[in-house]
């Protein structure tokens, strides 16, 4: 796959002048690097590929750039989104993925290729659950730097276990995540997400054909309706992560007092990858077909271009996010961009992605797999936080466009990264010398 394969508007909807995570891709390949930095790597990048509509996607895409830019060399090996042969997407170096669910088949052999012919500090860089990571060769790479999610409290055993490992530096995405690791003894560094600066308020957006399109519009819905959005991916059963039964239950209940309140589903509604089948839940909750609505799935599967999810986003009066736990939590900080107030669980990362919004309670779920504790929302809860978004009405939250802020790409980059890759590099170079 080139970079024409990606870059494209198959769903409808005009890219944006100027994107942001389309330009910089452009600028790496046609300008090349920015200026060399005296700490530069070469490492190959583990997690989706940057073409994913995933959040891993979303932040492989824009971490790696920036990384280029600043003169470090990276390649990406793609745990989903390619696999068979390797790939080049804006002139960088894509690897397919493996035999094995998570790559750990081949990604040292990947690492060991891109890696062979090189005077710089080596490293490989993962982005994903790192429990998963179980192959013994994983040993054979001196410096591993571990983006690392942390959903539970406290942080489950074989995560602690991978950030202990000698070779690896654990970067958690979250200051939940950083405290959690620290109470155990493990020091980590800090590098939260990112958005780029696509996501503010966006009345509307132009179709193929330069149709003007509002959020509401995309959904389905009228002006004059309360709009509940929920975007979260539904994959596994159990546990239910994504706590869309209690979500769903407290909307039935909201709904009933409030004609006007509707749900839009940015979501996969059949749950054929392994998730729900949220159009049974919702009956089975009472909420009405016409109540609720969901993502067109050729849309969704093949991804929305982000100035049309800022448009959604633009177009809810509330986002309802409130999960069992959540290594970070993007969609909270994009809704927030786009001047939308959220409803979240107070677990994990998630109330310190609040800027405008509530925080729901909720009691403890063990998770046997993880040997750890996730938590379940409060539904009573939830149903207050609703009632209180529809009693502030309608209108941008200029607070959470503020607050989200900190967390725009660049800033990210440029606050987190940029020391973070000078500490990794040093490391990397103590240990390789």
């Amino acid at each position: 796959m080139n970079a024409s394969n990606h870059q494209g508007s198959p769903t409808g909807f005009g890219r944006p002048d100027g994107d942001p995570a389309l330009a910089a891709g452009r600028g790496t390949l046609a300008r090349g690097i920015s200026h060399r930095t005296s700490d530069a790597v070469r490492a190959l990048w583990y997690s989706n590929a940057p073409w994913a509509g995933t959040g891993y996607g979303q932040q492989t895409q824009q971490a790696v750039q920036r990384l280029i830019k600043e003169g470090h060399e990276i390649a990406i090996h793609a745990i989903y989104g390619l696999e068979g042969s390797t790939s080049t997407w804006n002139g960088i170096k894509i690897y397919p993925r493996g035999m094995n669910p998570y790559s750990d088949d081949i990604v040292v052999a990947h690492w060991m290729e891109w890696t062979q012919a090189t005077q710089l500090p080596k490293l490989l860089m993962t982005l994903f659950d790192v429990w998963v990571l179980k192959a013994p060769n994983l040993e054979k790479i001196p410096n591993i730097a571990s983006w690392v999610p942390v959903d539970h409290q406290p942080c489950p055993p074989d995560v602690a276990a991978w950030c202990q490992r000698p070779n690896v530096m654990p970067i958690a995405m979250s200051k939940f995540g950083a405290s959690a690791l620290e109470k155990l003894g493990i020091r980590s560094l800090y590098v939260p997400h990112g958005i780029e600066s696509v996501f503010k308020p966006t009345p509307h957006v132009r179709d193929n054909a330069n149709k003007v399109i509002t959020g509401r519009d995309i959904m389905g819905f009228n002006e004059d309706q309360f709009v509940v959005m929920m975007t979260a991916a539904n994959k596994g059963v159990y546990p239910p992560r994504k706590a869309f039964a209690e979500n769903f239950m407290a909307f039935s209940m909201f709904a009933e007092k409030h004609p006007d309140a509707v749900l839009y589903m940015h979501s996969e509604e059949a749950g054929s990858a392994g998730g729900i089948d949220l159009k049974t839940l919702a009956q089975m909750c009472g909420i009405a077909p016409e109540r609720i609505k969901y993502a067109d799935p050729y849309l969704y599967r093949l991804g929305l271009p982000q100035n049309a999810l800022a448009a959604l986003y633009s177009g809810a009066d509330v986002l309802l996010a409130a999960s069992m736990g959540e290594g970070f939590g993007i969609p909270v900080v994009e809704a927030q961009a786009c001047g939308t107030p959220v409803i979240v669980s107070n677990f994990t990362a998630q109330p310190e992605l609040v800027g405008d919004g509530w925080v729901v309670d909720g009691q403890p779920f063990w998770d046997a797999a993880q040997k750890s504790w996730f938590l379940t929302p409060s539904v009573p809860s939830i149903l207050n936080a609703l009632e209180e978004a529809y009693k502030r009405g309608r209108g941008r939250s200029k607070k959470a466009v503020e607050f989200a802020e900190q967390y725009q790409a660049d800033a990210v980059y440029e606050s987190h990264w940029k020391p973070a890759m000078k500490e990794i590099a040093a490391w990397c170079r103590s240990s390789q010398s």
